[in-house]
């Protein structure tokens, strides 16, 4: 069982059916699921949830029910922290990116996906959708 570490573009790219990404991203999002276990930094949520509370409740409920099912929320640990303020530091990465490589490279994930293609460089687990 592996882990799949979901950067906030993807997540949002795969409820989002108006997203250029959004067919690549469901798609990859499925497989990895299918493959083991989801799971998205709480900086990738609060990211998500921002949108969800600009569109209304609705969406918010929507949206965290998903969560509870479907990706479990990883803390911002020391460890995390760490790791994401060295990544910031060599590649002047923003913190929510940088986050989210961190929790990939923290829980040894076997793909930290996102829709961002810069991230390659910082790990090779990066999948870009």
């Amino acid at each position: 069982m592996g882990i799949a570490v979901l950067d906030a573009s993807v997540l949002i790219a795969q409820t989002d059916a108006s997203d250029a990404h959004h067919a690549r991203a469901r798609s990859v999002v499925l497989e990895a699921e299918r493959r083991g276990e989801l799971v998205a930094p709480a900086t990738a949520f609060a990211e998500v949830m921002t949108g969800a509370y600009l569109a209304g409740p609705h969406e918010v409920e929507t949206l965290t029910r998903f969560f509870e099912a479907v990706v479990r929320v990883v803390p911002f640990s020391v460890e995390i922290a760490m790791t994401a303020a060295r990544l910031r530091a060599q590649g002047r990465l923003k913190l929510a990116d940088a986050a989210v490589i961190a929790t990939g490279i923290e829980l040894d994930a076997d793909v930290i996906l996102t829709a961002d293609r810069r991230w390659k460089k910082f790990d090779p687990r990066v999948q870009v959708v």
